[in-house]
């Protein structure tokens, strides 16, 4: 049996891994590709799945930059608003359940390719959008490419990158930690530049079409006649993996989210000012970054259950911070511990790999985890704004995010061992 250290040889970087491209499976293949032309068409797939990347998040960040100048040119209330926030959630839901059936149909290129094309038409559409309803509308296109790489990707990484998991899931998840943090910080200034808001939202369109033409480029060899390109792995509700990747999954989310949603409003009630206290946020997202790169390639080299216990010594500290000093001279500390121990996100990442034996496995895995998990993560903000509504007080928000931190704790005790979903389903490879 495979163990999580031996799953993989030493990360010695993706060169070693495009000179010696491990063969697709006989479904996208006919006849091998040459050498060169294997390299190439390896090196074609990093760039499709870094640049997706950077793509998966803008349309989300890109709102929230500038909501009060859109709320004001759509005439949206604070009611529609809050759906807004809440939408990507949803479409992260419904559409990444979708993607495991609409992968094994069209296969990973026309699937991205496709997811792209429509996010750049739903970005350019919703940002000329002349009503509320039509901006809602749009934005569910404008999401589609986040909600179907979520899934799609770590099965592409999984398929074709078997034996540098790690390298890969942390190009996959430093580049979405980027594109988040650049859409955030950029969308204000381009619409000041322009004085349009509209504008400033439609430019997201741009780097989504760059990140079409790698798809487009990347050439494996045909399909085998009849031959799915992603077989099916049925029954995941019925693996405790899939149910416990799933409460990880959406614990983690959920604070991220709430993290996002209501720091600038807890430093603000705490005295600090709006400037300060969205440079504290910021922070928290820079932060991010940097950890990403190493988490992936530690939770291979390492194992998983290190890592994750480093990640997870952040939280306490964090929380107590927060809630007893937050708006402090060491708030800058909480929101670097609350960086590091966010960084789960790219460890569970890899683990939608590692926890299969298969691309069909994790695909399975990943669809299920991330279609229920996205729908925990959007109730966590919704029930913070809801009970600290009602008791005009943050005693039980942040009684709720030990709570939920809690249960990532030990979801994560549980997924950190060895274990594989076909294992559980009784659908192990021989």
């Amino acid at each position: 049996m495979t163990t999580d250290a031996s799953a993989s040889p030493p990360e010695s970087g993706l060169a070693e891994e495009l000179e010696h491209p491990v063969p697709p499976p006989a479904a996208e293949i006919a006849d091998p590709l040459p050498g060169r032309a294997a390299v190439a068409a390896g090196w074609m797939l990093v760039a499709g799945v870094v640049l997706a990347a950077f793509n998966f998040r803008t349309a989300v960040t890109s709102v929230g930059a500038i909501l009060a100048e859109l709320r004001t040119g759509l005439g949206m209330s604070e009611a529609v608003a809050g759906l807004l926030t809440t939408l990507p959630v949803l479409a992260f839901a419904g559409l990444g359940a979708l993607a495991p059936r609409l992968a094994r149909r069209f296969g990973p290129r026309l699937l991205l390719t496709g997811a792209l094309v429509v996010m750049s038409a739903g970005l350019v559409a919703r940002a000329y959008a002349p009503s509320t309803a039509l901006f809602l509308l749009f934005s569910l296109f404008a999401l589609a490419a986040g909600a179907i790489g979520n899934v799609a990707v770590p099965v592409i990484v999984k398929r074709y990158f078997p034996n540098r998991i790690g390298v890969m899931t942390t190009l996959y998840s430093t580049t979405l930690a980027v594109g988040t943090a650049v859409a955030a910080a950029s969308t204000a200034p381009i619409e000041h530049l322009a004085d349009d808001w509209r504008i400033a939202l439609a430019a997201w369109a741009l780097p989504a079409l760059i990140a079409i033409v790698p798809w487009l480029l990347w050439r494996p060899a045909p399909a085998a006649a009849g031959a799915n390109p992603i077989a099916h792995l049925p029954g995941a509700g019925r693996s405790r993996l899939a149910w416990m990747m799933l409460l990880l999954f959406g614990a983690q989310s959920a604070i991220a989210y709430i993290l996002m949603g209501w720091t600038t409003t807890i430093l603000a009630a705490d005295g600090m000012s709006a400037a300060a206290a969205g440079s504290m946020l910021g922070l928290l997202t820079l932060v991010q970054i940097p950890v990403s790169v190493v988490v992936p390639i530690l939770t291979v080299r390492w194992g998983p259950r290190p890592t994750f216990l480093v990640l997870m010594a952040c939280y306490p500290p964090a929380i107590a911070g927060l809630w007893l000093a937050g708006g402090g001279p060491l708030t800058w500390l909480w929101m670097v511990l609350f960086g590091v121990g966010t960084s789960v996100f790219p460890l569970i990442l890899t683990l939608f790999g590692l926890r299969a034996r298969t691309p069909a496995g994790t695909s399975a895995l990943s669809s299920f985890a991330q279609s229920g998990g996205y729908l925990l993560a959007g109730s966590g903000p919704l029930a913070v704004g809801w009970v600290y509504g009602l008791t005009a007080s943050w005693a039980v928000p942040f009684t709720l995010l030990s709570v939920l931190t809690l249960l990532l704790f030990v979801t994560g005790l549980f997924v950190t061992r060895e274990r594989y979903i076909e294992d559980e389903l009784g659908q192990a490879n021989p």
